[in-house]
Parts: C-alpha cells; structure tokens; sequence
C-alpha cells in the first residue's frame, strides 16, 4: 500500500512539476512578455554602449595628456613658442600638400 502512495505521489509531482514548466516556457513566448523582453534587452545595450563611450573618453582624455607630456605641450603658465628642430623644420616646408599644385591658379 505505501509504495502505491509512494509512486502516485511521485507520479502528482513530476505531473505538476512539468505542467508548471510547460507554463512557463508558454507564459514567455506570448507577444507581451517578447515585448517587455525585448525592451528590457534594447535598455541593457543602451547601457553598455553608454559605459563604453566612457570608457572611451576616458582613454582618449588619458591618452591625450600623455601625448601632451610627452610632446612637452603640457599646460603651463603661459605656453612657450617652440620650434622644430632645424632639421625637421627645412624638411617640413620643403614637402608640399599632394593637392597643392591642384589649387594654384597658373595650373588651370
């Protein structure tokens, strides 16, 4: 007699236990629940996209100040003129623009 009880009650709970799961997976594909899903996933992007454009101002702001140290261009008092090297400032103004012969009126 107990071990009838004992398979009809294990029986009663496997039953409930799988109707319960059966609703649920059905409660999730209804239109309205796909929506608040739906929804809810769009907001969590917005946010990661949103903390990632810090993260990556952040590294540009990092980024920049250690190029201005590194360049000597640091924000001081009153930021002193400097110029190029000699042999880099004669190499600069020797090298022309690729399209400046283009722009020069005597070449139309």
């Amino acid at each position: 007699m107990f071990r009838r009880a004992f398979w009809f009650t294990s029986g009663v709970a496997a039953g409930v236990w799988a109707t319960t799961k059966v609703n649920r997976q059905l409660n999730k594909l209804k239109p309205e629940s796909l929506a608040l899903q739906a929804a809810d996933r769009a907001v969590l992007a917005g946010r990661r996209v949103k903390l990632f454009a810090l993260d990556v101002r952040d590294g540009m702001a990092h980024r920049e100040a250690a190029l201005k140290d590194a360049l000597g261009l640091s924000a001081g008092p009153e930021p002193e003129r400097r110029e190029l090297p000699e042999q880099r400032r004669l190499v600069a103004l020797e090298q022309q623009h690729p399209y400046h012969s283009l722009t020069r009126k005597e070449d139309h």
